[in-house]
């Protein structure tokens, strides 16, 4: 796995007020956002503030437990084949996974595991999220229709 970052997501309460910090406090723009969801292109890749409960259920883990965290470290590649190619290194190393690769209703991959101190981490193909020859996040696509 490169040693990169394409999205870090904050886990959120309450969504309106951490968008009304980081948009109006901040000053920060989002690329693209919905109701449960706003994306920020920051230097090399992406920072996402999302509905606790919302990411909660995507990821497959009770809100309430240990299970969800306020951190999302997520690791994008450019093809669903490299993301099953990783799923499979890491799993066979006994990385403990907590979401299997998916296809959520959107399109994409994804999957979820953990460190060592239960972090989580998403690895996915998302073509909403285009990537540059390095790996970097661009920007986000449009996601008011979702």
């Amino acid at each position: 796995m490169e040693q990169r970052i394409s999205v870090l997501t904050i886990a959120a309460n309450d969504v309106v007020a951490m968008k009304k910090f980081y948009e109006g406090t901040l000053g920060w723009k989002p690329v693209t956002q919905n109701k449960d969801l706003s994306f920020y292109k920051m230097n090399g890749f992406l920072l996402s503030i999302c509905n606790r409960k919302f990411l909660s259920d995507f990821i497959g883990v009770s809100p309430e437990s240990n299970g969800s965290r306020s951190v999302v470290i997520s690791y994008n590649l450019p093809a669903e084949a490299e993301v099953r190619a990783l799923f499979e290194e890491l799993k066979g190393k006994g990385v403990k996974i907590i979401k299997e690769p998916t296809v959520p209703y959107f399109g994409g991959l994804f999957f979820y595991f953990e460190d060592v101190e239960g972090n989580i981490l998403e690895v996915a193909f998302n073509s909403l999220i285009p990537l540059d020859e390095k790996g970097n996040a661009t920007g986000h696509k449009p996601i008011e229709h979702l």
